[in-house]
């Protein structure tokens, strides 16, 4: 895969995933990310600083196999998303503080806005325990992924696919925005739900 801009895989889903940190919904250290390009799943090492990270860092995985030594924790995840997920390019996982915020109460997001109803007409919130986060989150979020864009493991973050790697990371800023906004209609005690 070769963007418009001449970019390789890797470098697009670098540049995307700097971005999310640029933009508050990552901390230097914090979310991971991935890429399909044929037979191949570049991955996000573990613990890799968004600032410095380079293509060059990225880790190749196959779906079916398990995660490369050094991948991202959520590694399993990612290619479990990928098997059951056909359209699946890219996968982004952020920590956007509006969506985890107003997703704490474990109740599925419902946004109020007319740009997030459009995209989403519900984001399924999923509640997993810390200690078993590891085992059972690749079955779990890539199951609400085959039928939902975009998911959230309530307390800890976000989860979203894309037919490419712009489309992913446009529903994770989309969902962000629309937290946002519910947020601030709360805030302003005028939390109702736009008329369709």
């Amino acid at each position: 895969m070769t963007s418009i801009l001449g970019e390789s895989a890797p470098q697009s889903l670098v540049k995307y995933f700097r971005w999310l940190r640029s933009y508050g919904l990552n901390d230097s250290h914090s979310g991971n990310a991935s890429c399909r390009d044929g037979d191949v799943v570049w991955i996000t090492p573990t613990g890799c600083c968004a600032d410095v990270l380079t293509a060059e860092d990225l880790l190749p995985a196959r779906i079916g196999d398990p995660p490369p030594g050094g991948a991202s924790l959520d590694g399993a995840l990612h290619l479990e998303v990928y098997r059951r997920v056909a359209d699946a390019i890219a996968v982004m996982h952020s920590h956007g503080p509006c969506s985890i915020a107003m997703t704490l109460d474990g109740v599925d997001f419902r946004a109020m806005d007319f740009e997030g109803r459009h995209y989403f007409e519900h984001v399924p919130v999923l509640s997993i325990a810390q200690d078993a986060y590891v085992d059972q989150s690749p079955a779990l979020v890539a199951r609400a992924l085959a039928t939902h864009r975009i998911a959230i493991v309530r307390g800890h973050g976000v989860y979203a696919w894309g037919k490419t790697i712009d489309q992913a990371y446009k529903w994770t800023c989309s969902l962000e925005s629309s937290a946002r906004i519910a947020w601030l209609a709360r805030l302003a005690g005028t939390g109702e739900p736009a008329s369709s």
